[in-house]
């Protein structure tokens, strides 16, 4: 299995996307992109059983390096084998830098 990759303009233009956030439960409440789902890298092997069955499900963190590993981890799952993981390149802070909105605390929304 393999997954892709997006940057920020792309995603922006999708109306209907599920999102995970890998970064840290603080950067996440201090600014993410609407709708997004966190779940840290940092427990993301334990947890990433709660990323809804998707065809696609984009993922995100700061930059695009954290995000990228969890790809290449969840791709690797069985019970995701007909997903298409896609990394956000330039993540969050190229989300911010282009002037999308962003939610501030700790719900999707």
């Amino acid at each position: 299995m393999t997954w892709s990759e997006t940057d920020v303009a792309s995603l922006a233009s999708i109306s209907e996307k599920i999102v995970i956030d890998v970064r840290e439960e603080d950067e996440y409440v201090s600014g993410h992109i609407p709708g997004a789902l966190n779940i840290p890298l940092s427990v993301f092997t334990e947890l990433f059983h709660n990323i809804p069955q998707a065809p696609t499900v984009f993922v995100v963190c700061q930059a695009g390096g954290r995000s990228a590993r969890a790809c290449e981890f969840v791709s690797q799952q069985p019970d995701y084998e007909s997903t298409q993981f896609v990394n956000v390149t330039g993540g969050t802070g190229a989300w911010i830098l282009e002037g999308y909105d962003i939610v501030v605390g700790n719900q999707p929304r």
